[in-house]
């Protein structure tokens, strides 16, 4: 197995910074789609085959050095008692919606039986990848404001009304999804993933003092739990002000969006090993504008203890296939000035 990946997740510089994308695995690829005209999405992630088929695609057509499990954030909530659904136009829907302390015991702690199609998935691509496999989840906090507003959110009101009006109860939601998360991710562990990346997508809406109180705790609860099996990288959006607590969460590599130069990144976060960072729309651009900015990022990140290219978010549905090959060959070519 080709491991320039895992090496630089702990913090040893490879020949060549290995790079993966964030939602590699998805809509932008024909392969994907001629599956997704037969399949809804909860079906496609449902069927272990169709999930490691689905994984696999980027990695044979764009030679990458990771590949990241075809599934979704919002995948456990069913395990724990409530229901999801992904709507066109619209996005995810999640029900029963929990937004007081009396709806938290419609959440249950989830049950590994009702996502083994998962574990089945993972077993399947650790037989079939040359490339370590990237299991995922998403934070507490992410979670809880799925599972509070219902479904995605401009202004996420409902959480912060929970969360400002009813602390204990906010705390005692956000304590049962880290342990539902903790076995969650040890399951994904256990069938093989070779690192795992934690999605708190929506750690931007908090102050860095909310942030530290709702946030930051049981991220690193999460981080603890998982020390000593595989890698960790910790992605979050927004966040550039909350740097100083991300630093101190104890995550093996932290995965930055466009809005942090990645030089400023690597002394603020001292420079341990990073993941990202281009604007994922700067791909819809011309040839030379996009290799200018992979190149300044690839530049900044020798700096790191180690550097992972990626984007700051995912891959947009626009973006060509022959661009992202293309990138993925620049950046393995790629030597600085100072080498």
């Amino acid at each position: 197995m080709k491991d320039v990946f895992i090496q630089a997740c702990r913090g040893i510089k490879p020949q060549y910074t290995p790079v993966w994308f964030m939602r590699q695995a998805g809509r932008y690829m024909p392969q994907y789609q001629k599956i997704r005209q037969k399949y809804d999405f909860l079906t496609m992630c449902k069927t272990p085959e169709i999930a490691a088929e689905v994984t696999m695609q980027p990695v044979k057509v764009l030679n990458v050095d990771a590949a990241i499990l075809f599934s979704d954030i919002l995948i456990p909530l069913e395990a724990m008692g409530l229901k999801i659904e992904f709507i066109d136009e619209k996005g995810p829907v999640v029900s029963p919606a929990i937004r007081t302390i009396d709806n938290l015991k419609k959440l249950k702690n989830i049950e590994l039986n009702a996502v083994d199609f998962v574990f089945k998935a993972i077993k399947i691509l650790i037989k079939e990848l040359d490339v370590p496999l990237i299991g995922f989840s998403a934070s507490p906090f992410t979670l809880a404001t799925y599972v509070i507003e219902g479904s995605s959110s401009k202004d996420f009101f409902h959480t912060k009304k929970f969360m400002f009006s009813d602390s204990s109860g906010f705390h005692q939601l956000l304590s049962s999804l880290t342990e539902s998360t903790i076995v969650y991710l040890n399951g994904q562990i256990k069938a093989g993933v070779n690192a795992v990346q934690i999605f708190d997508t929506w750690a931007g809406i908090l102050s860095p003092y909310d942030y530290e109180i709702f946030c930051k705790p049981y991220v690193k609860r999460i981080l603890e739990s998982l020390k000593q099996t595989v890698p960790v990288i910790y992605f979050s959006s927004n966040t550039s002000g909350l740097a100083k607590h991300i630093n101190d969460s104890g995550a093996d590599v932290v995965s930055l969006d466009w809005r942090i130069d990645m030089k400023d990144a690597c002394h603020l976060f001292e420079y341990k090993p990073l993941q990202g960072n281009l604007d994922p729309l700067a791909l819809l651009g011309q040839e030379m504008e996009i290799f200018k900015r992979v190149e300044k990022i690839l530049n900044a990140g020798k700096s790191a203890k180690a550097h992972i290219f990626n984007l700051g978010h995912g891959v947009n549905i626009n973006t060509q296939v022959d661009t992202l090959k293309k990138v993925v060959d620049f950046v393995h070519a790629f030597k600085s000035v100072e080498d």
